[in-house]
């Protein structure tokens, strides 16, 4: 009987095999779970982000007598007004002139084909282009044509992103509204001394994530007024729209926005003359030097201190997770990260060597 007692499999090993098969249904349940909420999620983690953007305007507003209900709703119909007024300002113009872009391109191919050979002694058949051009018009064309077929997928597309709106606009309304009473509840289950950690992390995150969002609105307001008065001299269309448009574009698109917002304005200018689309490159050129080494440095100094290449990183790690959408919060979620971390990690004295000596004034390459 000992020895058959010996050979018993132990009592710990079914339990442990129960546990671990628990485990993985309900990780698999989990995965299973948030890509069926991934929408959900990515909605609410818009309006989190939001929330702590127009914190900062409400809580203004709340000071100076507006109950809290009605300031948030101020700020978020404001907002609100603000993208509508882009979009307005914006839209059709640049679908105009995308239009005459199509329309006048084998004219520009010829043009170009004459300035290479001018300038460069460069032959280009402009034929071939402009027929590749024109069989990829025919290629929209039935591609448009197909698209008319299929008005039922497309409006059921547009209604889901008008719902998903909506539900972002009405989780930002709730977060802001209730914020206090929110905090409150979620400081209750938790000691004193996590609560002021917790409140610690809750003021970074709104230092850093409103003044990331004000701090680009004032560099837009500088760069749209820039580009505004460079239109007028140079008479290019849609002064106002394009200027609106280079803004927003340049400061809110990470890493690639300062090139979109140009190349419409230079297209646009280059419909007018050749030397008219160089003139804007040029101007847009030299205030986007002026702004780096001049406006950007006193702008964001207390607003958010991000090294530019983690900050290039997190946003081409927040797109490639959640698109365009990630690539824009992961900017200032990394501001907090660094933020937080900054605060309670330990620095010490470091050792001097000539990897880690700093670069003087006086100092020359060999």
């Amino acid at each position: 009987m000992p020895e058959l007692a010996e050979d018993r499999m132990p009592r710990w090993v079914p339990r442990a095999l129960g546990l671990a098969a628990v485990g993985y249904i309900a990780t698999r349940f989990l995965i299973f779970a948030m890509g069926q909420l991934r929408g959900l999620l990515v909605s609410l983690l818009i309006s989190l982000f939001l929330s702590f953007a127009l914190e900062p305007a409400v809580k203004f507003l709340s000071s100076h007598g507006w109950r809290r209900g009605a300031a948030s709703a101020a700020v978020l119909l404001g907002t609100v007004l603000l993208v509508v007024g882009f979009v307005a300002a914006t839209l059709p113009p640049l679908i105009s002139q995308a239009g005459r872009l199509a329309q006048n391109f084998p004219t520009y191919l010829d043009r170009a084909s004459e300035l290479a050979k001018r300038w460069f002694d460069v032959d280009i058949s402009t034929a071939q282009l402009a027929d590749a051009f024109r069989q990829y018009g025919e290629t929209l064309t039935r591609t448009a044509t197909g698209l008319a077929g299929r008005l039922f997928g497309i409006g059921t597309r547009l209604l889901g992103f008008v719902f998903q709106g909506l539900t972002i606009l009405l989780f930002t309304f709730y977060l802001v509204a209730d914020g206090p009473r929110l905090r409150r509840s979620l400081l209750s289950v938790l000691k004193p001394e996590r609560q002021k950690e917790v409140l610690r992390i809750w003021e970074i995150a709104i230092e850093k994530t409103g003044g990331y969002v004000y701090s680009r609105l004032l560099l837009a307001a500088a760069s749209a007024l820039f580009a505004w008065v460079l239109f007028v001299v140079l008479v290019v269309p849609y002064p106002v729209a394009l200027a609106i448009w280079v803004g927003l574009f340049s400061q809110f698109i990470p890493a690639v926005g300062t090139y979109l917002a140009a190349s419409v304005p230079v297209v646009v200018g280059l419909f007018q003359s050749t030397f008219t689309g160089l003139w804007v490159a040029l101007g847009l050129a030299v205030y986007q030097q002026v702004e780096n080494y001049f406006l950007s440095p006193r702008i964001t100094a207390r607003t958010m201190q991000l090294h530019p290449a983690l900050a290039f990183g997190s946003a081409a790690a927040g797109g490639g997770i959640m698109g365009p959408v990630g690539a824009i919060i992961a900017i200032p979620t990394a501001a907090i990260l660094q933020a937080f971390i900054s605060t309670y990690l330990e620095r010490h004295r470091v050792v001097e060597s000539s990897l880690t000596a700093e670069p003087t004034e006086d100092s020359s390459p060999d």
